[in-house]
């Protein structure tokens, strides 16, 4: 195991202490996240966190950041694919993601009730590119580029957050089962938007 108290650079420091920041989502709610706590199991001070991060609400937001990347990079549709084909790639991975790192995700689309409108609005950054990747394969489905389709899309970006928080963490569904139904439903709501 790696001593924690080895000299690090300022960069290698601060990555390790939000890498440290965001194991602890898998297990903890983010409120649940202290510098103390934190820099306890770093073996460095109170002050260096609070040099690198500013505040417990700064450490929240680059920690809920970094957790936010990894999850949109795992799930970026690949580009490649026809735009069925590419939703249901997406879904597929999304459910895996899901599965692999579920206290993150729950921490992320749960958790995250901070008072604090940065950290929510790093969720909210989330939620926004999904709703766009999806708006993307409707469009190139041919559906018109209407309000009501975004709406409806960006509110089926949320159902399907709290349908994998109950199929994907909470069960033992087969994650195709579940990766299928996220299908079935946003095509029915982009199919609701044009009838």
């Amino acid at each position: 195991m790696e001593d924690r108290r080895t000299r690090l650079t300022p960069d290698e420091r601060r990555a390790q202490l939000v890498a440290l920041g965001v194991a602890a989502l898998a297990e903890h709610p983010l409120d649940e996240l202290t510098i103390e706590g934190l820099s306890a199991e770093a073996g460095v001070s109170r002050g260096l966190l609070f040099h690198y991060f500013g505040s417990k609400q700064g450490l929240h937001r680059e920690v809920v950041r970094t957790a936010r990347d990894s999850m949109l990079r795992a799930t970026e549709p690949l580009a490649d694919l026809a735009p069925l084909d590419r939703l249901r790639d997406t879904l597929n991975r999304i459910v895996q993601f899901v599965r692999d790192h579920r206290g993150t995700f729950y921490s992320l689309v749960r958790g995250v009730a901070s008072g604090d409108l940065e950290v929510r609005e790093v969720v909210e950054q989330a939620r926004e590119l999904q709703a766009e990747r999806v708006v993307a394969v409707f469009l190139e489905l041919g559906a018109a580029d209407t309000v009501m389709l975004r709406i409806a899309l960006r509110s089926w970006v949320a159902f399907a957050e709290e349908a994998l928080v109950e199929s994907a963490i909470d069960t033992d569904l087969v994650s195709e089962e579940i990766a299928a139904f996220l299908e079935r439903t946003v095509i029915a709501v982009a199919g609701a938007v044009e009838a």
